[in-house]
């Protein structure tokens, strides 16, 4: 009996790597909530890191766009929000990293940004709900072409910033991480054999807020280069 697929297999998700022909199959997205003190108070929480653990949500990988591109205003939202964020790449396999070993499974970084539906995604958090319908949905992580580690070394400081219209809107320091890279790889890594592929999110600074159609979102962080969205 000769087996069939009911419907063609999903296509590959690739992401672009700086400076090189060569592509980066994109499996999960792992995004890091709350990973700035200031954010997280723009939001109405604290965090204390002494008794809290970082929290994560997932994209699935079809929430990847390249750097660059022009999208739809999303439907089912009337507050939608950029948010800024340094991405980790792997590149490796890795499961119960210590933090000593982390940078060992990174292939590289990049900018990303995490679209949000803030409208939903409050929402669910007043209810106790998932925050899925906020968080993860097309067209919702835009990422710019990976840098391989050999060429950045290890990152734990620089600017972090995004203008939307050339109206600076966030900037921050990426040494002002709650969990900085180390500290994420090892706490997920317990819980998730992580694979190449796999793209974490480690969060966003404060100045978030929402974008309308025709306007343009430029991102930079200080060493990795830039990130631009157009939004239709």
């Amino acid at each position: 009996m000769t087996t069939t697929l009911l419907f063609p297999a999903k296509e590959p998700v690739l992401a672009k790597i700086a400076d090189s022909e060569t592509l980066f199959p994109v499996n999960r997205i792992f995004c890091v909530g709350r990973n700035y003190h200031a954010h997280a108070a723009e939001m109405g929480v604290s965090v204390d890191k002494t008794t809290e653990e970082p929290f994560y949500f997932i994209k699935d990988s079809s929430a990847y766009v390249p750097s660059g591109s022009s999208i739809d205003y999303p439907p089912q939202t009337t507050n939608y929000h950029y948010e800024m964020e340094f991405v980790i790449a792997i590149g490796e396999e890795g499961f119960n990293v210590s933090e000593d070993q982390a940078e060992s499974i990174i292939f590289g970084y990049a900018c990303g940004l995490d679209m949000t539906r803030r409208d939903l995604q409050l929402k669910a958090r007043e209810t106790r709900r998932p925050w899925d319908l906020g968080k993860d949905f097309e067209q919702s992580a835009i990422l710019s072409p990976i840098v391989p580690f050999e060429k950045t070394g290890a990152i734990t400081k620089g600017k972090i910033e995004l203008a939307v219209n050339g109206e600076t809107k966030q900037s921050s320091d990426m040494g002002l991480l709650i969990w900085n890279v180390r500290e994420i790889i090892a706490h997920l890594s317990k819980f998730y054999h992580l694979q190449p592929g796999d793209l974490i999110y480690t969060g966003t600074p404060d100045g978030v807020g929402s974008v309308v159609q025709g306007d343009k979102i430029n991102g930079a962080i200080e060493g990795l280069g830039s990130i631009q969205l157009s939004i239709k």
